[in-house]
């Protein structure tokens, strides 16, 4: 049974592919949990949509889950004080501001439709200084371009767009209004991590910037914005009206990266996070003043936690392909059955044996930006063997992160001291003890792995007093966590790394 004053904090985790709910206790441990995966769309190549309110059931259905699994353990709801949500950043929805109905299926971040759109703007004047107000250079991610496509090109869009009735919002804000009820309560409201991902926010104020509104050519007279709120507020966000929860206080929102950093406990400058997924995000804490990067990294806001702090910046960078070469190893090579045999096919050699693997399948990201660059394996002899592209293609991920944090120390002037991992990939002692020899610092990973979920959980909590302070999370998620410590010397690190930005080298220049 549940001890009467024992409390905990609920977690909405809505991802790309599922969505979750999470419910924590104080000490930071998940108790119960539901998933579920809803449909991904993708009507023409490049295209990548998904059902607004699919994604707004099945997290109802995700809360009803884990609260019944809760229950079933002895606990009482009542002891559920506070929900909190992370989420996919960058997706974008619009609806009807007074209906609360989607006018298009929401436009998901990895979406490239905006490709000839983001060329054009490009070239318009004053291109060269968003960067400078929003932290992020143009391109196809960022929650402007989607909206700028829908409302070319979608009817029902301009329609609503002209009337006056267009409501803009990422899935944060999407998600907090329906659960809030609609039109009827109207609580519209993002925080500063996901609204620093559509463009439209100086990063300096937090608040909407003119300029950049005007640049995009967006009337703010017929569109609605959702209000920009400290990440952390006891009252900003509403409540719960359906589910079991109904009437437990939402008080607390962060986009996905940010809030694997907070359930990092990456609270101070100089404290950074490496989360390998399908992609790999590393985000990096430059304190409570922006850092405009000039190393091919983005600028962002990490947190906001109101209650007279200031907010704290990140740098970001991202790679675009990690744990999706794994799996490329799995199904396009066959070398392996299923994605977490990889170290140990990677163990049956002692190194790579000369292979370097850059897997450049579209591209290469952060903080290189090469577009036409493409997967390459250089250094095959006759006595190559699995083993050694296994090794080379966890190296892959680790390579690039180590160019991430020597372009973020650049950018910074800070040097990184201890990198803290989660997702996937980090379950490889392999993978992890190559990282930690290659940036030349011990590489920190949880026992307990949700920490995105962790970090919308303590988002949450802070809000209600379930922490008062960052200084009480000290012993939140400790327990168990394995340290990674370099076990080669830098010359040898420094050698290794100079072979793979000669292969970076000659993938350049592939796809052209």
């Amino acid at each position: 049974m549940g001890s009467s004053q024992e409390v905990f904090v609920g977690s909405i985790d809505q991802g790309t592919t599922s969505s979750r709910f999470l419910i924590f206790n104080k000490r930071g441990e998940p108790v119960a949990s539901h998933q579920l995966e809803f449909k991904q769309i993708y009507p023409h190549p490049g295209w990548h949509e998904h059902d607004p309110l699919e994604i707004v059931a099945s997290v109802e259905k995700c809360i009803d889950g884990a609260v019944q699994q809760f229950q079933d353990q002895g606990h009482s709801v009542n002891s559920i004080k506070a929900v909190g949500i992370t989420n996919q950043r960058e997706t974008t929805v619009l609806w009807n501001k007074e209906t609360g109905e989607p006018l298009y299926n929401a436009i998901v971040w990895t979406d490239t439709r905006t490709q000839a759109l983001v060329r054009k703007l490009k070239h318009r004047l004053g291109a060269d200084k968003l960067t400078n107000i929003c932290g992020l250079p143009l391109s196809t991610y960022p929650s402007v371009g989607k909206l700028l496509w829908l409302l070319e090109n979608e009817p029902k869009v301009k329609d609503a767009y002209e009337k006056g009735v267009l409501a803009f919002g990422t899935i944060d804000a999407w998600l907090v209004y329906r659960l809030n009820g609609g039109p009827k309560r109207n609580i519209f409201v993002s925080d500063p991590s996901n609204a620093s991902r559509t463009m439209f926010m100086n990063l300096k104020t937090l608040e909407y910037d003119d300029s950049l509104l005007d640049f995009f050519r967006i009337d703010t007279s017929k569109i609605h914005l959702p209000k920009i709120v400290h990440s952390s507020d006891s009252s900003a966000y509403g409540s719960l009206t359906s589910t079991v929860l109904k009437g437990v206080p939402i008080t607390g929102c962060l986009g996905d990266q940010s809030a694997a950093l907070v359930g990092q406990k990456g609270f101070t400058p100089g404290l950074g996070k490496n989360t390998y997924g399908t992609g790999s995000f590393i985000l990096y804490n430059v304190g409570d003043k922006p850092v405009i990067s000039t190393h091919g990294l983005l600028t962002t806001v990490a947190f906001d936690f109101g209650n007279n702090t200031k907010p704290m910046y990140a740098l970001e960078g991202s790679i675009a392909v990690a744990g999706s070469s794994v799996k490329f190893l799995v199904e396009n090579f066959g070398f392996i059955d299923k994605s977490s045999e990889i170290s140990q096919l990677a163990e049956t050699v002692e190194d790579n044996g000369g292979v370097t693997f850059v897997t450049a399948f579209s591209g290469l990201f952060a903080p290189y930006w090469i577009d036409d660059a493409r997967g390459t394996i250089f250094g095959i002899t006759a006595y190559t063997k699995r083993g050694h592209i296994a090794r080379a293609t966890l190296e892959a991920t680790c390579f690039q992160t180590k160019a991430i944090l020597v372009a973020m120390e650049k950018d910074s002037g800070h040097k990184l001291s201890e990198l803290a991992v989660d997702g996937g990939m980090c379950n490889s002692d392999l993978c992890m003890q190559t990282q930690s020899d290659l940036i030349g610092i011990p590489v920190k990973r949880p026992a307990m792995r949700e920490t995105t979920a962790l970090g919308a959980a303590i988002a949450a909590g802070l809000a209600v007093g379930v922490w008062h302070s960052i200084d009480e999370l000290k012993d939140v998620n400790t327990e168990g966590s394995t340290v990674f410590k370099p076990a080669i010397s830098k010359e040898e690190s420094d050698q290794q790394f100079a072979r793979w930005e000669k292969a970076v080298e000659m993938s350049k220049g592939w796809a052209n």
